[in-house]
């Protein structure tokens, strides 16, 4: 090995095309041998590559003589004729490559039995070529031969493992697509078709799961986040991109989704069992529309403006404003669960307007800015239990200035603003009438 080494270093450039360098008429004393040196090919893989050991079934050794015997053929014939044409034998390979990832393989057999059988050949070969007392000159040059034709049909057999991959994976996205329909679909599909459809989409079913309705991206052409983690259906809905979550009750569940829609606004629908994914989308798809609209600002917020991401104060000793938290989205992502209120509302919207007018008139008539102020007060009074001092705090006035407040609104109201059976009424009427206040004075 040595000598062939050196031998070949001589030469600065390798040929593209080895086989030309040989003399045709070689192929004349190496083709007596192509049966003999099959079955020793043959025989090494077997030894040496278990995984292709399989005496029980003659076929697939038949198989693979029929792979090494067309391959050898083809090797040979290449000497004799530089022109011969590969197509067929490069199918054959492609075939093998294709088998293999069917069959759920990876490429290192092959590849390993690629070169069990190309260096036992070449072992063979060289051989009979220092019986026949060859020059040196031409064990080289088969040499090189050898390791350009392995070349060649390994990258055929990866071709080949690479088309089924690809075409697996297309067919496991419309499996999945197909699930997912099955799982929106209004009214819900039976139970055992979704279980059969999980299975061919290899999605593991869980018992529950929330739906994300996300705000498509200008020029995105509506499709949602790149490089999903499997555990995501993905799919459109309404033009939104949206994606199915399995187990969102789990501890972190949430907290998976931080790095996957990072940039991205939307919603999460709330937590429901299999067979009610309808109702997550929909109030995803609601809540979507509400953050749209600017109207989950809540009641520190009634003119509807937007939350910012979430922010962290500054580190000790550091100067100026607020910073959004390290590695924290630049868009928003919304619980459909925590803005019920603004979420029932909104499916009654103009009932709610409507009686928020008649219950809170004597509001209006004091017009936009003094009764503005008086239902803040309300508003903050209700949420800490008519304290005072903590209702004051939150509004950034003295205690006595609320409770000054809450007398006047006690004598503005013929019914009783404390009574717990009118609280809750108040507690979503006041949001509605401050907004309709808001939009009327711009």
């Amino acid at each position: 090995m040595t000598e062939l080494y050196e031998g070949s270093a001589e030469t600065d450039d390798l040929s593209a095309q080895p086989w030309r360098d040989v003399p045709r008429e070689e192929a004349r004393w190496m083709r007596p041998h192509l049966p003999a040196l099959v079955d020793t090919m043959v025989e090494g893989v077997l030894r040496n590559v278990p995984e292709y050991a399989r005496p029980d079934d003659p076929v697939y050794t038949d198989v693979i003589r029929s792979a090494v015997a067309q391959g050898m053929g083809h090797f040979v014939r290449m000497i004799a004729d530089p022109d011969a044409p590969w197509q067929e034998v490069h199918q054959v390979f492609f075939d093998i490559g294709y088998g293999e990832a069917v069959e759920g393989r990876s490429l290192e057999h092959l590849q390993n039995a690629l070169r069990v059988a190309s260096r036992t050949a070449w072992r063979y070969l060289s051989r009979e070529a220092d019986r026949l007392k060859k020059p040196r000159e031409l064990a080289i040059a088969l040499t090189e031969v050898n390791f350009a034709y392995l070349d060649l049909l390994a990258s055929a057999a990866a071709q080949g493992f690479a088309r089924a991959r690809e075409k697996a994976a297309g067919e496991r996205e419309q499996r999945r697509g197909r699930l997912l329909s099955l799982l929106l679909s209004h009214p819900p599909a039976p139970r055992d078709i979704i279980v059969e459809q999980a299975g061919l989409a290899a999605w593991p079913l869980p018992e529950r799961i929330a739906v994300i309705a996300l705000d498509p991206r200008p020029g995105s052409g509506g499709e949602g986040p790149a490089g999903l983690p499997p555990f995501l259906l993905s799919g459109v809905d309404r033009g939104r991109p949206c994606l199915v979550m399995p187990d969102p009750d789990r501890p972190g569940g949430a907290d998976r989704l931080t790095a996957t829609v990072a940039g991205w606004t939307g919603a999460i629908g709330p937590s429901v069992a299999l067979e009610e994914a309808g109702v997550s989308l929909h109030w995803a798809h609601r809540t979507l529309d509400l953050m749209a609209a600017g109207r989950l600002g809540g009641a520190e917020n009634p003119a509807g403006a937007r939350d910012l991401p979430e922010e962290t104060p500054p580190a000790p000793g550091r100067q100026g404003t607020r910073t959004r938290r390290s590695g924290a989205p630049a868009g928003r992502l919304v619980r459909a669960d925590r803005h019920l209120p603004e979420l029932l509302l909104q499916e009654g919207w103009t009932l709610a307007e409507a009686t928020a007018r008649r219950r809170l008139a004597p509001l209006t008539e004091l017009g936009a800015h003094r009764g503005g102020r008086l239902a803040m007060t309300l508003l903050e009074c209700l949420k800490h239990g008519f304290n005072a001092t903590d209702a004051a705090e939150a509004l950034c006035v003295h205690p006595q200035t609320v409770r000054y407040r809450l007398a006047q609104l006690h004598d503005l109201f013929d019914y009783d603003i404390e009574d717990p059976a009118v609280r809750l009424e108040l507690m979503l009427l006041l949001p509605v009438w401050l907004r309709a206040t808001a939009d009327g004075e711009r």
